[in-house]
């Protein structure tokens, strides 16, 4: 029993953890792209101003996540890197530049070239996650446990798509995000930002789920049978009732509201999707079972994030508490 109870945790965990990220520093990487469409360079302080206390501690779950699947699912983190080398890369990249020029146009006299970095560093690790997303999602050539395909196997009108979905995701976060935190028009201009990126994620999450649907039909198995479809089709009709609701609120000039409401739509999304594909961990075939670490090694880790887990969310909402408020000027800037 221990054998495929410790594997499901895990995964769930995993899970847990990608949604954390996709959320916190989605809504980071969301600002950075609709920074992008600010051209007054003092308005793009104040949105980098509104990230300076708190874009470091969201990469935090990309590299706990990271290390996860590297400590409990290591074939996975074997094949994921030899399919999916080229996208993580560029992830990497973008979000090097970010780091960067936080640090750098503080100090900088001419601030435009860090601006851009910030800009496109974010548009490039928000593209490179969907693109890397997608093309596991479409599946992986995977025949002895080894990883056969090309290194351009992860490029295809499916990862394009999902590219795009994330892209629209993250604009519809970190534009709520910048309702909640800035004023005049700067929230005007997010408020817009807001609806078109979620029509776009909206529209492209639907034909992404059909085209995933189509492929692997056994897909649709647990929108259909119970007990599945409590896990699959009751946060799916959540979710698109907070995204309603996140509409409404927008329009109806909502500050606080939209966030969390836009935060509940994607935490919805991606419950559905991972359950949807359990217990494959990589499509086709792979599952949970079969790429699982020793439960030695799944045990001792489980105490050790455990300990770790609810330091590192006790970190983020003090830190969220104590920067709540309007960002009205580029607070990490030195005076």
């Amino acid at each position: 029993m221990e054998h495929s109870l410790l594997p499901a945790v895990w995964f769930a965990i995993l899970g847990f953890i990608l949604v954390l990220y996709t959320m916190l520093d989605g809504f980071d990487l969301g600002v950075g792209v609709v920074s992008l469409f600010i051209r007054d360079e003092d308005s793009r302080g104040i949105l980098m101003g509104s990230l300076g206390s708190i874009w470091d501690a969201n990469e935090t779950w990309l590299v706990l996540f990271g290390g996860i699947i590297f400590g409990a699912f290591p074939t996975v983190y074997g094949l994921v890197m030899s399919a999916l080398y080229l996208p993580l890369v560029l992830m990497l990249l973008g979000l090097i530049f970010r780091a960067v020029s936080f640090e750098f146009r503080a100090l900088a006299t001419r601030k435009r070239p860090w601006s851009l970095a910030f800009g496109w560093g974010s548009l490039a690790a928000s593209a490179s996650q969907g693109l890397a997303f997608g093309g596991l999602l479409w599946g992986l050539d995977i025949r002895g446990g080894r990883y056969l395909g090309g290194v351009m196997d992860w490029l295809s009108p499916f990862s394009c798509l999902t590219a795009t979905a994330v892209l629209g995701g993250y604009v519809m976060l970190g534009s709520t995000y910048l309702i909640m935190k800035t004023g005049g028009t700067i929230a005007a201009f997010a408020r817009r930002s807001a609806i078109a990126g979620a029509a776009v994620a909206a529209a492209c999450a639907v034909a992404v789920t059909m085209l995933a649907v189509s492929k692997y039909p056994s897909l649709k198995n647990k929108w259909l049978v119970f007990p599945g479809f409590l896990l699959t089709v009751v946060p799916f009709v959540l979710g698109v009732a907070a995204f309603i609701a996140m509409l409404r609120a927008i329009l109806k000039g909502r500050e606080r509201r939209p966030f969390f409401l836009a935060l509940a739509f994607a935490f919805f999304g991606y419950l559905a999707l991972s359950v949807n594909y359990f217990p494959i961990i990589v499509p086709p075939s792979l599952t949970v079972y079969d790429a699982a670490a020793q439960p030695l090694t799944l045990r001792a880790m489980l105490i050790a994030v455990g300990i770790a887990l609810p330091i590192l969310l006790a970190y983020n909402f003090l830190q969220y508490w104590v920067f709540r408020g309007k960002t009205t000027k580029s607070g990490y800037e030195e005076e």
